[in-house]
This record gives structure tokens, sequence and C-alpha cells, in this order.
């Protein structure tokens, strides 16, 4: 069974950063991870205009300073960059990392650094829209070779566009489509993706993550795809705990995370895992050596 730890990029230092890197590398975990937003993606806490790093020039720090662990951000935001240039960027630092970069993909949800930095933030009718033709984009300078890619799209638009170097993955690195909705997202992913992931930020459930599945099964159904393609992932937030009341206070703001002892996560884990989770990314970890070492030797080993 494979573990991703997803690193806060908010409200933490480079140095507390760093050492955690270290720490993820030097232990069982799978990937590291961090997300893609440029305010504390917290809106009315109070805390959304402090330290907040950016992501990708985090993962490409940690492409150049690790060997093992696979990398990515859960999610890059769609509307952010255009598809070309994210194209770019995600085969340089597959370069860099030798092969370990999986490019996460969403349609961007956090209205308020949109209106802060100055975006445009359409609909959400939009955002599926153009994360669906990104993707088109994408996937086309991702299998050019040697040759130059012409786009005529609704949003993006290519001429003669050469991609070179390309990935160091052969055909190309993996694209994870990451968000639940149902009638897009999920559709989105099954004519795309490499990997699907699950964001359990939001309520979550074994249950849920196997009906999601499900949905993505009959998607890939209605586009010709085999399902068994698609690596299925999540991220969930957790919280390592002996103390009770700690615990119960973070489950009743988010009953379906993972806050509880050690026994407790890993029974929790279990069921994801027969519900069909390949892959298990933690989230809301504070950026610590010590507490991802610590869910490393008390909670993964139990999955070695």
């Amino acid at each position: 069974m494979k573990f991703g730890a997803q690193l806060v990029n908010y409200l933490c230092t480079w140095d507390d950063t760093l050492a955690t890197i270290h720490a993820v590398e030097g232990g069982s975990w799978n990937s590291l991870w961090w997300s893609d937003h440029f305010l504390v993606p917290a809106p009315g806490s109070g805390v959304e205009h402090r330290e907040a790093m950016e992501g990708w020039s985090l993962i490409t720090a940690a492409a150049a300073i690790t060997r093992r662990v696979e990398l990515g951000l859960l999610v890059t935001g769609n509307t952010y960059r255009n598809p070309a240039l994210l194209a770019k960027m995600a085969a340089t630092v597959d370069q860099i990392s030798h092969g370990r970069y999986i490019l996460g993909i969403g349609a961007a949800w956090f209205k308020g650094e949109h209106e802060a930095y100055g975006w445009e933030f359409p609909g959400l009718r939009e955002r599926c829209d153009r994360l669906e033709e990104a993707l088109d984009v994408i996937k086309a300078l991702f299998s050019a070779g040697d040759g130059k890619v012409d786009y005529d799209g609704r949003y993006y638009k290519l001429a003669d566009a050469p991609f070179s170097p390309g990935c160091y993955q052969s055909p190309h690195l993996p694209i994870l489509v990451g968000g639940n909705g149902e009638k897009r997202t999920l559709r989105t992913c099954a004519k795309y993706a490499d990997v699907c992931n699950i964001d359990f930020n939001n309520p979550g459930s074994p249950e849920i993550f196997k009906h999601k599945m499900a949905v993505l099964d009959r998607h890939c159904g209605d586009v010709g795809r085999d399902p068994a393609e698609i690596r299925r992932t999540m991220l969930i937030p957790m919280r390592l705990t002996d103390d009770e009341p700690s615990a119960k206070q973070a489950l009743e703001g988010r009953p379906w995370m993972l806050a509880g002892n050690a026994a407790y996560c890993i029974d929790q884990l279990g069921q994801y895992i027969e519900a069909g989770a390949e892959e298990i990314m933690f989230s809301s970890v504070p950026t610590k050596p010590e507490h991802f070492e610590r869910i490393d030797s008390e909670v993964l080993s139990a999955f070695r």
C-alpha cells in the first residue's frame, strides 16, 4: 500500500519545510505533495493573508534535493496558468526529478485569490470546460515528439508549437485529475487522467469513495476507457493524537477525517483500502518533520 505526504505551504517557514522534505524522503512514504494557492486557503478564517509559499517553486526545489519519492501538487489550479506553460513546467520538473513528477490538475475553486491577484474567475461550467480543453492541449504537447502542435480551441490556441525537451517518463508523465464532481470532473478524469484523486477535505467516507469510483467506472465505459488504466487515490486530513478530547474536537468539525490514535487511524485506512484506494495522501499535518516521522512509525508501518 502506498501513502503520500501533503506538506502545508502556509503558516510555515522554508527551514521547517526543508527538514520535513528530508524526513519524508528518508521514510517509507511513496510521494510528496503541496497545494497550489497564493493565499492561505481558509476563507473567512482571518489568516488567509498570512504566509503562503508558492507550490510550484517548492516542488521544483524538492525535485532537486530528493532522489526517491514521487512529487506533485494536489492540485494545480488550471485558471492560474496557460496550459502550454504548465506542460513546459511539468516536463521540466520531470526532467529535474528523473521521472518522478505527477501533474495534478483541477478546475480551481478559491475565488478570493483570483480577485486578490486580478485573475479571471469564470463560473463553474466554464472552469470545467477550460479544464477539459487544457488537458487536451497538454496531452497534445506531451505526445508531440519531434513534431509541432497546432491547436485552435475555444479558450486556448497553439501555432506550430514545439515541445522539447519532452517528459522524462515514457510515453509521458502521469496526469492526475483532482476533484469530486460526478458529472464533469470524474468524466474529465475518465477521458484524460492516469490517476484519479478524491479530495476528502470535503465530506467523505469509505462508502463515498467506493461510490465515486463506481461513477468513474461508468464514465470510463461511456468514453471507451479501461477503468484499470486509472490509479485510484485520495487525500484526507489527518491528526494523529493520543489526546481523546483533541481528537473529538477535530471530528466535531470534520467527522470523516483521520483524527485519533494510531489504532483508530489504521482501522479507518483499512476501510478505504478495502473500498479500492491504491494510494492515500494525508493533508493538514503541520510542516514539522516529527509529525511525519511519527505517522510513518506508528501508522504506515502497519501496512508494510
